[in-house]
């Protein structure tokens, strides 16, 4: 008994031969550009169907009652291309796997512009299934075209994480020095990066470097001009490289040659240290294996910048220092996710210890919050948390260098822990109070201030109240 696979095989082959009908077709389609044009015969109530682009193209070109056929153009589309995604349109195969990979990306980019969602979609799973180290080895040329292009949403995904969890592919890609500006700037912000600084900078100089062909791989045959030119393309880069974290052979071996393209003040600074680096590293270095960063942030509110900054401040450390500890920023309560109630904060976060809070301030460009090792939970419905640990501040999201740190002087009132109130510290230093609106009937963090009391010093140039636009929690732990 012939079953319903074989029904279907049969239907194909007979749509397929509709497709080579000479006598019943009713429209023809040109697809290429001169020299290289061809015609194909089809059938429009196929097409219509088939095709959302095709079925708006048709309702402006009806069938002319002279008889007429129906003419319409496709010059983007190759015709070796359109053949291929024809016979799909007609009988549903697409055998992916008997064409080069390049035809595959010239059938995806012809699926795109004729709307044909399903076959966007297909070609893209199959690529990232069979063809991922093709594409990791010519990332760039997969980059461009997946972000160039809305429909390519699970390419552009393969590409984001790439750079977020493989990075180090991207930079041993054979297309490297053709990325954006863009994706290079993400890939070396990324904690997962399994290369020193001084390899990152090579890399970084090595882009450079490609932008202009004419330039040679050594530095002392440079004119000005090519070391302006070069000074130009880098100066995105030059302040994502921690040039403190070189030996001082390193940085006169791989930056000094260079130096022309760093900013003066800069320069003139980076060689001051390490004039002095006997002096302030005269313990033994820690391998050099990878980049000390930490790790990749879910926020709304901060960068991985910040991250890092509030980083050196858990571990008593000033902002210029080297970072001693990795720390990873598990995202555990979110105000706009999960609730802007006392009640939801305490529920998600009563238990957590070594919390790290952060506030967008509602109107402004300020960014507060605190740290705090201890539990946010007491033996009572209220009381303060005991430690001289916990610390606030305050960013200013304009630059993110204007930033307070305020360590707690009075111990014993270090968090404020009331079930009324969010994420408090001090007797009045940070405080996040819950108002409750009866008119719009909507549970708000508005009536909050910072008024110096127990911590060192204000975070805050106003003791005004303010309201939260934005806050998170997350709880850290050591990479």
């Amino acid at each position: 008994m012939m079953n319903s696979y074989k029904l279907l095989s049969k239907l194909s082959q007979n749509l397929l031969e509709i497709l080579d009908d000479e006598e019943y077709y009713d429209i023809t389609i040109e697809v290429g550009n001169d020299p290289h044009v061809k015609v194909f015969r089809a059938h429009m109530v196929i097409l219509n169907y088939r095709s959302p682009y095709l079925r708006r193209i048709l309702s402006t070109n009806k069938k002319k009652n002279d008889g007429t056929l129906t003419h319409i153009k496709l010059p983007n589309i190759s015709a070796e291309t359109f053949l291929i995604i024809l016979k799909y349109i007609y009988n549903g195969k697409l055998p992916l796997k008997e064409y080069d990979i390049l035809d595959i990306i010239k059938i995806l980019t012809a699926a795109s512009e004729l709307n044909l969602e399903e076959l966007i979609s297909y070609i893209q799973l199959f690529l990232i299934k069979n063809e991922t180290k093709w594409m990791e080895q010519n990332f760039n040329l997969i980059y461009q075209m997946s972000f160039n292009n809305d429909s390519f949403l699970d390419l552009q995904k393969f590409c984001t994480e790439l750079i977020s969890k493989q990075p180090e592919k991207v930079f041993n890609s054979t297309d490297f020095a053709l990325i954006p500006e863009k994706a290079l700037i993400s890939l070396i912000q990324h904690d997962n990066l399994q290369f020193s600084e001084v390899q990152v900078w090579e890399y970084v100089l090595k882009w450079g470097i490609a932008q202009y062909p004419e330039l040679s791989s050594d530095p002392s045959n440079y004119s000005s001009n090519d070391f302006n030119a070069l000074k130009n393309t880098l100066q995105q880069f030059i302040p994502l490289i921690k040039f403190t974290e070189f030996t001082p052979k390193e940085f006169l071996d791989k930056v000094f040659p260079y130096r022309k393209v760093i900013p003066e003040e800069l320069n003139e600074s980076f060689i001051k240290y390490f004039l002095d680096y006997n002096s302030h590293s005269n313990k033994t270095p820690e391998p050099r294996t990878i980049i000390r960063r930490v790790r990749g942030i879910d926020s709304k509110i901060i960068t991985q910048q910040h991250a890092e900054i509030i980083s050196k401040w858990v571990d008593r450390l000033e902002i210029m220092d080297k970072l001693k500890n990795s720390y990873k920023f598990n995202l555990i309560h979110r105000g706009s996710r999960d609730g802007f109630t006392s009640n939801r904060f305490h529920d998600l976060c009563g238990s957590s210890s070594n919390t790290i809070t952060v506030i967008k301030v509602k109107g402004s460009n300020e960014i507060l919050g605190g740290y705090s090792p201890i539990e946010w939970k007491g033996k009572f419905l209220y009381g303060y948390g005991i430690t001289n640990d916990s610390f606030i501040f305050s960013f200013n999201n304009d630059n993110i260098e204007d930033c307070i740190l305020s360590r707690v002087k009075d111990e014993k009132f270090a968090t404020y822990i009331n079930f009324e109130y969010g994420p408090s510290f001090g007797y009045s230093d940070l405080i996040i109070y819950e108002y409750i609106n009866l008119l719009k009937i909507k549970e708000e963090f508005s009536y909050c201030y910072c008024i110096k009391s127990s911590y060192e010093k204000p975070i805050r140039k106003t003791k005004s109240f303010f309201s939260v636009e934005e806050y998170e929690v997350f709880q850290i732990t050591k990479d």
